[in-house]
């Protein structure tokens, strides 16, 4: 099976597109109940309008009039996160009564949040959402009274074209909403995205660290702490027992090897010397090899030089992680892993003829890579039938290896 992510109002019975607000509203009766709904939301207006208007005014007169104190730009900064609360309430004052589907902008950045006072002040002081809210209720006041006023006016006397005219200045509405309060669009999805991948990013390699530390802990760390206390022993016993000495130092012996084939492995797992020496296609190989598959795994890997090495790093233990699970669970007679440039990407394909039914969210690790690529603007795909074997595609961004001196 293909694993997609939907696409949100896709479909039969979705909602409409927003874009489709843009257009004027057919004819409709003057009691419509969108015309209703639209008439309130002009009438009410005057009321939020009013307030937005003073408090702008009052935060930027104090702010500016303190500016010269050292409480002048916290206020101003406190005054901008006020803005935001009367920028979401607005959205949603248009959302029920102008059905008008505004995303929510991103919060401001945790970096400014978590890195003290004045990160956060700057970080405040520059919140692009804050001040495009500011600048809607400045320059709503005069639009407010005139929708108040001819709404009030057209109910009492110009009823025949009440629906034209709440529908025109509804149709305004729309578009001052959309255009300065609602996010911009590929900067705030870029901002969450770059927050959410920074928080993959610090718990991949918290996880990372954690890992190393019980590996040395449990490992090469406990058996060369025995073979410190078994070479004591020996020492103490060379004179009265060469023999019983003699063999305490040959069990020492066998332990350093197995501690040093231990320190091996980790370093592997840390970044294997083959990858740093020789590069991907030596280093997957050296995988390959490894692959507890009983038909082999064929490697082939074509790149016209070497990516940058966070990119290497990253393709080598995709591969390393997908073999890994092949292994494991795919029950598979054979395997193939294909690495390739493509314009600006690296191409990644492993392959195996298992049982499938392989899942991102199913375990074996693929949601961790999933997470992993996209912290760096990769892409992960999987296509897994039951019964049909599994194909995972990964794409990076290419990036040139710095020459060297």
């Amino acid at each position: 099976m293909t694993t997609t992510t939907p696409v949100p109002g896709a479909g039969p019975g979705a909602a409409p597109d927003d874009r489709q607000d843009d257009r004027p509203p057919p004819v409709r009766p003057v009691l419509a109940a969108v015309t209703v709904r639209e008439m309130a939301y002009l009438l009410t207006n005057l009321p939020f309008t009013i307030i937005g208007f003073v408090y702008v005014v009052v935060m930027v007169g104090v702010a500016g009039g303190l500016s010269v104190t050292a409480i002048g730009l916290p206020l101003l900064a406190f005054g901008l996160f006020g803005a935001r609360q009367l920028g979401k309430a607005e959205r949603a004052r248009a959302r029920w009564l102008l059905g008008l589907r505004v995303d929510e902008p991103t919060p401001i950045p945790a970096s400014g949040r978590a890195g003290g006072f004045f990160p956060w002040l700057w970080t405040s002081l520059k919140d692009p959402v804050a001040w495009r809210t500011v600048l809607f209720h400045a320059v709503r006041l005069p639009w407010g009274v005139l929708t108040f006023t001819l709404v009030t006016v057209a109910v009492f006397v110009l009823w025949p074209v009440l629906p034209y005219l709440v529908r025109a200045m509804a149709y305004v509405d729309r578009a001052m909403v959309r255009g300065l309060l609602s996010p911009s669009d590929e900067l705030e999805r870029r901002i969450a995205e770059l927050e959410s991948d920074r928080g993959v990013v610090v718990d991949t390699a918290a996880a990372d660290l954690r890992r190393i530390e019980r590996d040395l802990h449990d490992g090469a760390q406990a058996r060369l702490v025995a073979l410190a206390m078994g070479l004591g022993l020996a020492k103490e016993k060379l004179l009265e027992d060469p023999d019983a000495a003699a063999l305490m130092v040959d069990e020492a012996h066998g332990e350093v090897k197995i501690a040093l084939q231990e320190l091996r492995d980790l370093a592997r797992g840390i970044h294997p010397a083959v990858l740093t020496d020789r590069g991907l296609d030596a280093a997957l190989s050296a995988i390959a090899s490894r692959c507890a598959v009983p038909g082999g795994v064929t490697v082939s890997v074509d790149l016209p030089g070497r990516p940058a090495e966070a990119i290497e790093g990253i393709a080598y233990f995709t591969v390393s992680e997908l073999l890994t699970n092949v292994s494991k669970h795919a029950r598979a007679s054979t395997a193939s892993v294909v690495v390739r440039r493509s314009g600006t990407r690296l191409l990644i394909r492993v392959a195996d003829d298992g049982r499938g039914g392989a899942r991102p969210d199913g375990g074996s690790g693929l949601a961790g890579l999933t997470e992993r690529l996209g912290a760096v603007d990769g892409v992960f795909r999987v296509e897994s039938p039951a019964g049909g074997g599994t194909v995972v595609t990964a794409e990076l961004p290419w990036r040139d290896r710095p020459a060297t001196a």
